[in-house]
C-alpha cells in the first residue's frame, strides 16, 4: 500500500495548491517520500489552512522552492517502484483528488487507482468487531473518528501540531498496521502499546 498524506493551501483542489506531500511504502516502511513546494500561480490560500499545516505565506510562495508540478512528478516517479500503489490514509480521497488534479495541471498522466483504503473505516469496523460503539459527533450527527481519535484508539498520542505530511502518513500507516494485523509497524511508535492486546 502507498501510505499518503498531503498538506494544501485549502480544501478545494481546483482552487488551492498542494504545499507538501508525505508518503511511504507500507511493505517497506524505510522507503519514504517527502517534498515541499510553492503554490501554483493563481492558487488561493484559505483562511486557517496555514495554521493547520504550519507553513507561512512567504514559505508557500517562495520562488526558490520547487513547483507543485515538480513535486507531483517526483512523487509519481517514486511511487512507480512500489508493488502495491493502493492509497492508504485518513480520508484518502482528499489526498488522491488533490494529487490527481495537480497532475492534470502539470500535464502528467494519472495512473493511481480510484479505490483507496481509509483508516477511518478500518477503525470504525475494528470498534464494532470489538463490541464497541464508534463515537458520534452529536452536533453534526456524524462519525467523530478524526485522525487524533483513531490514534488514541490505537494507543498513540494525538498528531503533533502543526500537521506535517510525512508525520501524517506515518500515523496512517501505524494505525492501519495495528487495526489490520495487531502489529506495530514503525520505530516512531514502538513505545506505545496496542491497547486491545493488553
Amino acid at each position: 500500500m502507498l501510505v499518503l498524506d498531503i498538506e494544501a493551501s485549502g480544501t478545494e483542489y481546483h482552487k488551492h495548491s498542494i504545499v507538501s506531500i508525505g508518503a511511504f511504502d507500507f511493505a517497506n516502511p524505510d522507503n519514504r517520500f517527502y517534498a515541499e513546494c510553492k503554490i501554483w500561480d493563481g492558487a488561493h490560500i484559505m483562511d486557517g489552512a496555514l495554521a493547520v499545516n504550519g507553513f507561512t505565506e512567504a514559505e508557500i510562495t517562495d520562488p526558490s522552492k520547487k513547483s507543485e508540478a515538480e513535486i507531483v512528478t517526483e512523487f509519481l516517479e517514486w511511487s512507480q517502484h512500489l508493488a502495491d500503489r493502493t492509497i492508504l490514509g485518513q480520508n484518502p480521497s482528499f489526498d488522491r483528488d488533490f494529487l490527481r488534479v495537480a497532475s492534470e495541471r502539470a500535464g502528467l498522466s494519472w495512473d493511481l487507482a480510484y479505490r483507496t483504503i481509509d483508516t477511518h473505516s478500518l477503525c470504525w469496523m475494528h470498534i464494532v468487531k470489538q463490541g464497541g460503539e464508534p463515537p458520534i459527533d452529536q452536533q453534526h450527527r456524524r462519525s467523530a473518528l478524526d485522525l487524533d481519535a483513531v490514534l488514541n484508539y490505537c494507543g498513540i498520542p494525538e498528531e503533533p501540531q502543526p500537521h506535517n505530511a510525512l508525520t501524517g502518513a506515518l500515523s496512517h500507516g501505524e494505525v492501519a498496521s495495528r487495526l489490520l494485523y495487531d502489529k506495530k509497524l514503525l520505530p516512531e511508535f514502538e513505545q506505545y502499546p496496542i491497547p486491545w492486546l493488553g
